[in-house]
C-alpha cells in the first residue's frame, strides 16, 4: 500500500495565513500543522510509505514533514516530501491528477497493489483499513470516501450519487444546486472528502488516459473520478461507518474543510470545551507533530484561562476565554484575549484587547492596543471574513493608534 497526500495548495480563501505557506502548513489547534491530521490517519492505519506532493510555497511545509515526520528506514517506512518534478517538461502541475501523474516514478519504484489519496486540508480522525477492506471486497478501481451533508449545502462540495445498491457510484456532480438526495435520506447527500483508494492499474490507465485529453482540467474529482465512473468501477464508502479507535460518541465522524477564515474558525471554537465537538486528547489514535522543546505554560501575576487550549512555551498573564493559544504566546497583566486563535509567539501586551480573531505567527499587539473592538477601524485595517473574524498575517505590528499596521 502506497500512501501520496496532495498537498500543493495554495489556500485562496485562507488569506493572509497562507501568504507565506501552503495551506496543508497552516498551523492548527495550538501545536499540530493541517497536514499532521492526515499523515496521522494513514500512519495510524499501518499506511506506512508515503510521499507528500508539494508545489506551493512549500518550504515551512518541506521542512515540517522532513523533520517530525520520520520513520523507521530499517523496515523502509517513510514520510517524504515531493516537490513539483517537470518530469513531463518544464510546466507546475496542471491539477491534482497531473500531480499525481508527473510523479508516476514513485509508484513504479513501489510497485503496490492499491494506493491511497488523500488531501491535506482537513481536520478529522479516519481509519483508512475500513475502506481499503471495502475496496478490495468490491473489486473496484477506485473507492471514494463520502460524508453525508445536508442537501441544502450541496452547491459547496463535490457530489457523488450511489447507485441502487447504495455503493456503486452513478454520478459525480460538482457543486451541484439542487442534486438527488440518499435513498432513505432524502434530505442529505454524500459529499467527497477528497479521499481515494485506487487499485494501481486502474488510477495508472485513468491517469494516462486523462493527460490525452485536451479538455480536462486534470483534476481527481473533477477528472479521474467522473472518468471511473463512467465505467462503472467507481464504489462510495460511507464514513459514517469508519469507527476509530477512542473516538467519543461526539466526535464520531467529525470531519471539517477548513478552506475559509470562517471554517478555520469555527473548528477551532470545536476543540475548547469540556466536552468538545472535536477531542484531540484521543490516546488510541493520536494526531502526531513536534512542537519544538518548550518549558510548560505559565501563569502568573493573576493570569488565567478558561475553556482554552494553551500550548507549551506560553505566559499568560493577563485574562484568555474561549481562545487556542500555540507555543510561545505571551500575554501581558491586564490584556484580555477572547474567542481567539494564536498562533506561534504572538505578544499581546499589557492592557491590549483580543476579540474574534485569528493572529498569525510573530504578530506583535502592543500595550493597549485593541483588535476586535471596533469594528469599522477593523474593517479598515485587517482581512475580515464574511462571518465578522479578523485575520492578521505572519509578522503584523498592529499601530497603537490604529492608523496603519506595520510590517518586520
Amino acid at each position: 500500500m502506497l500512501g501520496i497526500v496532495l498537498a500543493g495548495g495554495e489556500g485562496k480563501r485562507l488569506m493572509p495565513l497562507t501568504a507565506d505557506r501552503a495551506k496543508p502548513a497552516v498551523t492548527f489547534g495550538g501545536t499540530y500543522r493541517l497536514v499532521d491530521f492526515v499523515l496521522s490517519n494513514l500512519v495510524n492505519g499501518d499506511i506506512l510509505r508515503i510521499c507528500v506532493l508539494t508545489q506551493y510555497k512549500s518550504h515551512s511545509l518541506d521542512r515540517h514533514v522532513s523533520t517530525t515526520w520520520r520513520m523507521s528506514s530499517l523496515l523502509g517506512n517513510y514520510v517524504t516530501p515531493v516537490p513539483a518534478q517537470q518530469r513531463l517538461g518544464p510546466r507546475w502541475y496542471l491539477g491534482s491528477a497531473d500531480a499525481i501523474l508527473q510523479s508516476l516514478n514513485l509508484v513504479h519504484d513501489e510497485q503496490p497493489d492499491y494506493i491511497a489519496v488523500f488531501g491535506a486540508d482537513h481536520v478529522y480522525r479516519m481509519d483508512p483499513r475500513h475502506m481499503l477492506a471495502q475496496h478490495i471486497e468490491s473489486g473496484a478501481g477506485v473507492t471514494v470516501a463520502g460524508i453525508r451533508v445536508p442537501r441544502a449545502d450541496a452547491s459547496q462540495f463535490g457530489i457523488i450519487t450511489p447507485a441502487g445498491d447504495g455503493t456503486r457510484v452513478e454520478s459525480f456532480l460538482e457543486k451541484p444546486s439542487s442534486p438527488p438526495g440518499l435513498p432513505g435520506s432524502p434530505n442529505q447527500v454524500f459529499a467527497s472528502m477528497g479521499n481515494y483508494v485506487f487499485t494501481t492499474k486502474a488510477l495508472v490507465d485513468a491517469l494516462q488516459r486523462d493527460a490525452e485529453d485536451p479538455d480536462s482540467v486534470h483534476d481527481m474529482g473533477g477528472s479521474i473520478l467522473p472518468s471511473l465512473t463512467e465505467r462503472g468501477v467507481a464504489q462510495v464508502y460511507d464514513f459514517a461507518d469508519n469507527h476509530v479507535p477512542g473516538e467519543t460518541t461526539r466526535d464520531h465522524g467529525y470531519w471539517r474543510d477548513v478552506g475559509t477564515l470562517d471554517a478555520y474558525y469555527e473548528a477551532h471554537m470545536d476543540l475548547i470545551s469540556d466536552n468538545p465537538v472535536f477531542n484531540l486528547d484521543n490516546r488510541r489514535w493520536p494526531i502526531y507533530t513536534h512542537a519544538g522543546q518548550l518549558p510548560p505554560a505559565k501563569f502568573c501575576a493573576g493570569g488565567i484561562a478558561s475553556e482554552s487550549v494553551v500550548s507549551p512555551g506560553c505566559v499568560i498573564r493577563g485574562q484568555v476565554t474561549r481562545s487556542v493559544l500555540s507555543p510561545g504566546v505571551s500575554i501581558g497583566e491586564g490584556a484580555v484575549v477572547q474567542g481567539s486563535v494564536l498562533h506561534d509567539n504572538v505578544r499581546v501586551g499589557r492592557g491590549a484587547v483580543v476579540r474574534g480573531a485569528v493572529l498569525d505567527k510573530n504578530v506583535d499587539v502592543p500595550p493597549g492596543a485593541t483588535i476586535g473592538v471596533n469594528p469599522e477601524r477593523d474593517e479598515e485595517l485587517y482581512t475580515v471574513s464574511k462571518g465578522g473574524v479578523i485575520a492578521l498575517g505572519k509578522g503584523q505590528r498592529v499601530a497603537l493608534d490604529g492608523t496603519s499596521p506595520t510590517y518586520p
